[in-house]
């Protein structure tokens, strides 16, 4: 951004219709985000049910205005087609509106298959990456460190694995303030030479990159920060996510049990929450941008309410401010030209 860019405020565009709960608590959520944040905000969506929430709502002097959309995207609809089928759905408008320029970011809390292709046709990607890339802190108990990718990249080329590394170390950088982020490959060991044909030739890559690449990690790794950021196929990366979720809820369950008659049912209630917050803390933090992007795109999760929502938001705000997309143009060109050599 410019200096007189970064004295506005970051303006970001909602759609209001995407998500579990929507459109109430995503506008909740970001009518919070206007008054807590300091963003102006765009809410798209079908006029009569985003107007309905608002006057529900005190949104009385804050920077929030709504753009309509006459469609919207369903549960188990093929991603592609909907978003052809439906180019005035919330999803595709939002898109729209930062392509033009009229704000700085979107936030969406639909089918996540929908954003990316609303983000990829109507933002772009930037040079060198052919879809969107998602990661990023999952663990609290591990905040400093990141993964890449995390589920929108399966069957990924040795090649990728470079640019999953870029993304990372400008994330860490931009968002967590570590100036040189330490990039580890996740491998079934950590000795080179390990893995199949795939990690083999993105360990020659990642090692000529000019990264601060310390070669494999191993899954265990990733909740003992090992490194700041951890790079693996989305196959994975989706799996790695799905089972701390799942891993999250059960130990909460368990502790709940076992706890139950030995302390009193408020304090069992702050220490299992507590606990399946640092395990699975896509319930806190809601979400967050979908990376190689030519703008900033952020993915909520489905079933996020109102502080998820603001949480993503902050996010997107952040990702605004700290100028990521283009300082990560600048990574990915320096990286991709040092491992074509």
């Amino acid at each position: 951004m410019t200096d007189s860019d970064s004295k506005r405020r970051a303006r970001v565009a909602v759609d209001a219709m995407g998500g579990d709960h929507a459109p109430g608590e995503v506008v909740k959520g970001a009518v919070q985000a206007a008054r807590d944040l300091g963003v102006d905000i765009t809410l798209v969506g079908i006029r009569a049910a985003v107007e309905k929430e608002l006057e529900s709502t005190d949104s009385s002097g804050l920077p929030v205005r709504l753009v309509e959309a006459t469609q919207r995207i369903e549960d188990g609809e093929q991603p592609a087609l909907a978003v052809m089928r439906k180019p005035n759905s919330s999803v595709a408008i939002a898109a729209r509106l930062v392509k033009q320029g009229e704000v700085d970011a979107m936030v969406s809390a639909g089918s996540t298959g929908a954003t990316m292709v609303a983000a990829l046709t109507q933002i772009g990607t930037l040079p060198g990456i052919e879809r969107p890339v998602i990661g990023g802190a999952f663990l609290q108990l591990a905040p400093d460190c990141v993964v890449i990718d995390l589920g929108a990249n399966v069957g990924c080329q040795p090649y990728q694995f470079v640019n999953f590394a870029a993304i990372g170390t400008v994330y860490v950088r931009s968002f967590l303030g570590v100036e040189d982020p330490t990039v580890g490959l996740l491998n079934v060991g950590s000795e080179e030479g390990k893995g199949n044909d795939q990690a083999k030739e993105a360990y020659a890559l990642l090692r000529n990159s000019g990264l601060n690449f310390i070669g494999n990690v191993e899954g265990m790794d990733i909740a003992r920060s090992k490194a700041n950021v951890i790079i693996c196929d989305g196959f994975v990366g989706n799996i790695l996510v799905k089972f701390s979720e799942g891993l999250g809820a059960s130990v909460r369950e368990w502790l709940t049990t076992e706890l139950s008659g030995s302390l009193p049912a408020s304090q069992v209630e702050d220490v299992t929450g507590r606990l399946f917050r640092l395990i699975s803390p896509g319930e806190v933090t809601g979400g967050g941008p979908m990376w190689g992007v030519d703008g900033v795109a952020c993915i909520a999760h489905g079933a996020s309410r109102a502080p998820q929502i603001m949480n993503t938001i902050e996010q997107a705000r952040l990702a605004v401010e700290s100028g990521f997309v283009d300082r990560l143009k600048a990574e990915l060109e320096r990286v991709q030209k040092a491992t074509q050599k």
